[in-house]
């Protein structure tokens, strides 16, 4: 019996800076018969002129419409019976293709899979190598039988893809547009896998501004506007029980801090709050001092707690405007100064 056929869709916008080490990846092992087509999204460095020199089929786009609008693009003309969607700035481990068609073969009741980031992020900094090793372990440990999907390196049965439209162009262009299409997956009675053991490396450069402006209007405030028309929230990933009691605790201690002045006790109880996130998300700290040694480790707590401050805050913020006719806006609403790459 011939192995299904794999489409591998990039969507790809003023990404010449990475795009060769991302095309170069997925050619390396790649089985026969597979195709590679970048959807270029209106780009200003060269990057379907470099895409074409990589052998890669290149669609272009006129006009910048976000990652869904591109992915649907190089879905259209994809033929397919496996898409793979993969992010301009990723470079996929060896065999990466070959063993997403494993994965369906011996897998024929998913519909979708996707995998995670590695813990070796090649842009150095504090931020960069935090920001990456938070998304690798929290896909690391992730469900398995997962309640959404990431398109940074995730694939889709062709049939399942068009049965629910593929990716909504009209509520989701830019931001969260993979975890709604996870959602619609899974409502249709569709299957969706985490393989923590597809392995990715992510190439982007992440600064403090970029990682708060992102994670509030391409994460949060999206995210919770989609949870809040769905009327409920997966316990999984990045929205978990334990994360949402850690946003609480956040909270507790930044209330406590200023009322510091009237009694020491108010001081005291916002170092305990602070005490219960670091206990909480013990886990997390452990593998961050295993990979990246105790002082790393550390480092990142401050950075942990801004995310989970700034991560409630968007999220009050979507349910207090709901309370008086008041809908925060996104990113989705439309596209900031620099259109967001991969999250």
């Amino acid at each position: 019996m011939p192995q299904p056929r794999v489409s591998v869709v990039v969507p790809a916008c003023n990404a010449a800076s990475y795009l060769s080490r991302c095309l170069d990846a997925l050619a390396a092992g790649a089985p026969e018969g597979t195709e590679v087509i970048v959807v270029d999204d209106a780009s200003r460095d060269g990057t379907p002129e470099l895409a074409e020199t990589k052998g890669a089929r290149v669609v272009r786009q006129a006009v910048n419409g976000g990652p869904s609008r591109a992915r649907n693009a190089g879905a259209r003309v994809a033929s397919g019976e496996i898409l793979y969607f993969v992010d301009s700035d990723v470079v996929v481990h060896p065999n990466a293709i070959a063993h997403v068609v494993g994965f369906f073969e011996s897998h024929p009741e998913a519909a979708a899979m996707f995998g995670s980031y590695d813990d070796q992020p090649v842009v150095p900094g504090l931020v960069s190598q935090y920001r990456n090793l938070l998304h690798h372990y929290t896909h690391q440990t992730g469900r398995r039988e997962a309640s959404t999907f990431w398109s940074g390196c995730g694939a889709i049965r062709r049939e399942a893809f068009l049965a629910v439209g593929g990716f909504n162009e009209a509520t989701h262009p830019r931001c969260i547009e993979d975890i709604e299409l996870g959602y619609r997956l899974r409502q249709a009675g569709h299957s969706i896998v985490l393989d923590p053991t597809l392995l990715c490396t992510h190439l982007k450069q992440w600064t403090l501004r970029s990682m708060v402006l992102t994670d509030v209007f391409c994460r949060a405030i999206p995210w919770a506007r989609l949870n809040r028309a769905r009327g409920s929230a997966p316990d999984d990933l990045n929205i978990k029980r334990s994360q949402k009691l850690s946003v609480l605790l956040t909270g507790l201690a930044l209330l406590c801090l200023p009322l510091a002045f009237v009694s020491p006790w108010f001081l005291a109880g916002s170092a305990l709050a602070v005490l219960g996130v670091v206990a909480l998300n013990r886990h997390l700290f452990r593998f961050l001092c295993r990979t990246r040694g105790r002082l790393f480790a550390l480092r990142c707590i401050p950075l942990h707690l801004l995310y989970f401050f700034y991560s409630g805050a968007s999220f009050a913020w979507v349910q207090l405007g709901s309370l008086f006719g008041i809908t925060p806006r996104d990113w989705n609403d439309g596209p900031p100064a620099a259109p967001p790459a991969s999250r």
